[in-house]
């Protein structure tokens, strides 16, 4: 019988999987062919600390050292941009996430796109960083077989059944047991939890679509800083040389393999031409992905207290990037691991026990 299974190959669990194999054996379970497929695969990653729930900024700022160490992060940067009638939630933003303020002719003269007549407002931080999102996957999955654990592709669970010591899953056709199962199985982690004969915790999965556009004629893009409107209405990322832009939905659906609406990214695309000069002429492809979120939008990790072999990896909300060392340092603390540092009042808003 096996230490761990883990159930999802995303950055949840690989992260949860190179943690815990150092100190056990170790299966990781992904229903798709590769990797990272779902949301981990379509994320516009971008490590900024001050970014989330109170419990997700301290996972984040306990990953910069291992995100830094495993040399994923890049310089990116961040600005904030709001219109005149925005300016009280504009303030509350930028003085949650850190920014120093920026003059708009600042701004235009760092992102040469930016209107002039809509701009009222910008902030701005240097210290936002690019992550390699697919690095960084691949380097776990390096971490978990040189430490004799085992991932399989082509592997969805079909069955979970209880058994003597612990856990008995079917996935791609074979049966296998482990002591403790690990729930890091992103828009599916309820679907999991009930086949476990568990109650579902309340994970929602929200779409969140991207664009791809050309870079405007004649300019590089390649130092332009990612770009927030006020309230997420849009958000544009440089990369590759092409720019990324999301209508910032969050619309709840069904675990799927999602796909961008046409209607949402028009809708989203509209409010970002507001504030720039270059109109959208051309939508180079589209994607979405579904960002899965806890009914308090913090992360849920470690043991359930109906059945403490039974652990969550959960509920990171398109924020599994950017705070997967410190994620998960907790998860394996808490399956008897090294403590993470995390004080307590962060491991309490982090567990699964605040929903039971």
């Amino acid at each position: 019988m096996l230490d761990f299974v883990i159930i999802g190959g995303g950055v949840a669990g690989l992260s949860a999987a190179a943690a815990l194999a150092p100190g056990g054996s170790v299966l990781l379970l992904e229903g798709e062919e590769t990797l990272g497929y779902h949301a981990s695969g379509r994320s516009a990653a971008l490590y900024e600390a001050d970014y989330g729930a109170p419990a997700t900024v301290a996972l984040a700022r306990a990953s910069e050292a291992g995100l830094k160490a495993l040399g994923v992060l890049s310089p990116r940067g961040l600005m904030l941009v709001g219109k005149a009638d925005e300016a009280d939630d504009f303030a509350r933003e930028a003085e949650a996430l850190c920014l120093r303020p920026l003059t708009p002719a600042e701004a235009v003269a760092r992102v040469p796109i930016l209107n002039p007549d809509t701009l009222a407002f910008a902030a701005a931080t240097e210290t936002a960083q690019d992550i390699d999102t697919d690095l960084l996957l691949q380097t776990y999955a390096r971490t978990i077989r040189a430490a004799g654990g085992e991932i399989r592709t082509h592997a969805p669970v079909t069955a979970i059944a209880r058994v003597d010591g612990g856990w008995r899953v079917t996935a791609g056709g074979t049966d296998v047991t482990a002591r403790r199962l690990v729930n890091a199985a992103g828009a599916w982690a309820d679907r999991i939890a009930v086949e476990a004969g568990l109650p579902p915790i309340g994970i929602q999965p929200l779409r969140r679509s991207i664009a791809q556009l050309p870079a405007p004629a004649g300019l590089s893009v390649m130092g332009w800083p990612m770009i927030f409107a006020v309230a997420e209405r849009w958000y544009l990322k440089p990369q590759a040389g092409k720019l990324l832009v999301s209508p910032g939905d969050e619309d709840p659906a069904e675990p799927h393999d999602a796909w961008a609406d046409d209607m949402v990214l028009a809708e989203g695309l509209a409010r970002y031409e507001e504030m720039v000069t270059t109109p959208v002429t051309r939508v180079e492809t589209s994607w979405a992905g579904l960002r899965s979120f806890a009914p308090d939008r913090a992360l849920v990790l470690g043991p359930d207290p109906l059945a403490p072999d039974f652990l969550w990896c959960a509920g990171q909300g398109g924020q599994g990037f950017l705070s997967a060392p410190g994620a998960a340092a907790v998860l394996a603390e808490t399956a008897g691991g090294p403590a993470s540092g995390q004080p307590g009042d962060v491991l309490r808003a982090l567990s699964p026990a605040r929903f039971r």
